[in-house]
């Protein structure tokens, strides 16, 4: 096991990282930009690094003043969350190549999942359905990309072969309006992701966000850990999920995820990912594989008592992978609330100091965050500060004890969208359960 893991993150994941190393007897060092001096993890790491002004160009997103501050501390192994370089292939090539772990899968398997076309085509090869579309990247030939959208069907979405996190992307109804979809599409992803590429996929109607998480040793074992439901979504990005998905059957669950873990063997994937559908009509489509811990990871932790950090650390370190898919068992329903420094209906960040903060508590409630009375909330970074996690022996007792937390937690000083979350747990919708991924911004769009 490490003596000594350097965390190349910030915010409330680099603070559960550092929980599961303390778990394990390892010390910690947390690297930090000049804004997040006084936060809370980094009194606690056993050393800290300052790598940089507050710009993550500058900060958090300097691979060589991240990899100096693991030589001059003596760390063995880098963890980087989620975000930032958790799924730089460089990154991960170059963290190797100065002696240490990188606490994540191989370089290769990184640029493998994070070229959407190229993830695809693995994905098709191993079995795993995908979305109906084109083969690979789309070709120049304007007369060729009007063929594959015909046969593809309308309505169709251009993505960025380079993309993530719900850039990159256009939604086509008409021939009329594709080739200049696919134009500023392709200069979007040049700008954004260094990559021009762009691919096609119909576009499903109403699905919903099904995501199936993993465990591999980069071997030949693999196991999956369920499924959660993150279609409660904005502007493609997620507001609250669960798991299990509700509404869908086991039998489906099960064969989406024995398909996942024997790709993971087929491709050799080492230590914690996620893949990502969509669900429609009964069937699950491959869109994207996210080749780190996922900010949702905790309602897995909950509903199968299985710590995704520590696991991650345990194969980083070389520690024999002993879990297999019998030893997964499943026990009740989990929540997750993102809680974001921001205007709960008008989405505008809310940086500032927060001057009252209380979080909930009670059965089955869990607050990730490293937020704290007094606590700044700099302008620089992702506007979330905390995560409410609530468990429940069923679904109905975890709603319940949601809108308990969400009616106790208290954040003054600065904007949340706690209203929006309570708001949506008195939805008749949402309480149904089975929402599509379109469903909060259309609610959204009937308010007055």
């Amino acid at each position: 096991m490490f003596e000594k893991i350097l965390i190349a993150n910030r915010g409330e994941i680099a603070l559960r990282i550092q929980r599961a190393c303390r778990e394990l007897g390892i010390k910690t060092v947390v690297v930090h930009s000049e804004a997040d001096r006084e936060a809370k993890y980094v009194r606690l790491a056993d050393e800290s690094v300052c790598i940089g002004p507050a710009p993550s160009r500058e900060s958090y997103l300097n691979m060589p003043a991240i990899i100096s501050a693991a030589e001059v501390t003596d760390a063995e192994a880098i963890h980087p969350g989620y975000g930032f370089l958790s799924e730089n292939a460089d990154f991960a090539d170059r963290v190797e190549k100065s002696g240490f772990v990188f606490i994540g899968p191989r370089p290769d398997s990184i640029r493998l999942m994070g070229d959407k076309v190229s993830a695809k085509r693995a994905m098709i090869e191993a079995g795993v359905p995908v979305v109906p579309g084109s083969e690979g990247a789309l070709p120049d030939n304007p007369q060729e990309i009007m063929r594959i959208a015909r046969e593809v069907g309308y309505p169709v979405i251009i993505k960025a072969a380079g993309g993530g996190g719900g850039r990159g992307m256009r939604v086509v109804y008409t021939e009329a309006a594709l080739i200049n979809a696919v134009t500023m599409t392709r200069s979007e992803a040049g700008a954004a992701f260094n990559n021009p590429e762009v691919y096609m996929e119909k576009f499903l109607e109403n699905p919903r966000h099904v995501e199936i998480q993993v465990l591999a040793d980069g071997g030949r074992n693999a196991v999956w850990l369920g499924e959660r439901d993150c279609s409660m979504q904005r502007r493609h990005q997620k507001v609250i999920e669960e798991a299990p998905a509700p509404g869908i059957a086991r039998r489906l669950i099960e064969r989406i995820g024995d398909r996942c873990a024997d790709a993971c063997r087929k491709i050799g994937y080492r230590g914690a990912g996620t893949f990502e559908f969509l669900y429609e009509n009964g069937e699950f489509y491959f869109i994207e594989m996210n080749t780190r811990i996922q900010v949702e990871h905790p309602v897995t932790e909950l509903i199968t008592g299985i710590d995704l950090v520590q696991q991650q650390i345990r194969i980083a370190a070389g520690e024999k992978f002993t879990l297999r898919q019998r030893d997964v068992q499943f026990k009740g329903h989990a929540l997750e609330c993102r809680i974001n420094a921001e205007d709960p209906f008008r989405f505008v960040p809310s940086p500032g100091r927060i001057t009252n903060w209380h979080t909930p508590g009670g059965p089955g409630v869990r607050i990730d965050s490293h937020a704290f009375n007094g606590y700044f909330v700099p302008p620089n970074y992702d506007s979330m500060i905390a995560k409410v996690i609530t468990y429940g022996d069923d679904r109905e007792q975890a709603l319940a004890r949601m809108r308990i937390a969400l009616s106790e937690m208290v954040v003054e000083g600065i904007s949340t969208n706690i209203p929006l979350h309570r708001e949506l747990l008195q939805d008749a919708r949402f309480i149904e359960g089975g929402t599509s991924i379109h469903y909060l911004e259309h609610k959204l769009s009937q308010r007055p």
